[in-house]
């Protein structure tokens, strides 16, 4: 069985193709990985073609899409959503969603409680909680990077990028992975779907937190007496 995943929730334009064989695990068939906060429209068909082709494969041979779902405040996660719904409905295979927040925790494989933060712009951060890369505790929410501590255990671990870009909030140590890989999406997905205990599968639909920046206008104003 073969599993397309990608995930364009954050800067990240990211894809992989897994073959999956049920009781035996997964592994990689192919892999791209590109960063770039504009260009998720133009990168991410090419990117899909591109892992294809170095797996020999067909859209036909796909058994499953996986996708991120956010949260994400950039206008590349919905590229990601209707690319994989389109996809999915065309070659008839289901097409599952994952947290961001859970795939980048997942590839953590920390078996201890920390947090991952990720970066929501308007001086905020999107994060949640972990027991463990498999236990997700709290969140995700959207907030102050100051929320992400507040009654937390001191010293608890921080990864993503989010943490990095607030130093002065979650201190200069080590926060990799910064941003979600679609290995660790695949892999959590094969996981899932082999029946293991890990976050848990969503529709393919975006996880979205807060209003987005643009708004319908209101009604026009009079601009002459009534």
């Amino acid at each position: 069985m073969l599993v397309l995943a990608f995930d364009t929730a954050t800067a990240a334009i990211t894809v992989a193709l897994y073959e999956w064989t049920p009781g035996e695990g997964a592994a990689p068939r192919g892999v791209s990985e590109a960063v770039d906060r504009r260009r998720h429209t133009e990168l991410l068909t090419p990117s899909i073609a591109d892992v294809m082709a170095e797996a020999g494969a067909a859209p036909a041979d796909l058994s499953a899409i996986a996708v991120g779902v956010g949260p994400g405040p950039y206008t590349g996660l919905r590229v990601g959503l209707v690319t994989a719904r389109s996809m999915g409905e065309a070659l008839g295979i289901p097409v599952h969603g994952f947290c961001t927040l859970d795939v980048i925790a997942w590839a953590t494989g920390r078996t201890e409680p920390f947090a991952v933060v990720t970066d929501a712009r308007r001086r905020e951060v999107y994060w949640a909680r972990y027991d463990s890369c498999r236990v997700r505790t709290r969140g995700p929410e959207v907030g102050a990077p100051s929320e992400v501590l507040d009654g937390a255990p001191e010293g608890l671990p921080v990864v993503g990028e989010g943490a990095a870009l607030y130093p002065a909030v979650f201190g200069g140590t080590d926060h990799e992975p910064l941003l979600p890989t679609a290995g660790a999406l695949a892999e959590l997905a094969v996981a899932r779907l082999s029946g293991k205990k890990g976050p848990a599968l969503l529709p393919p639909e975006p996880l979205y937190l807060r209003r987005p920046d643009a708004r319908e206008p209101g009604p026009r104003k009079r601009v002459t007496p009534a």
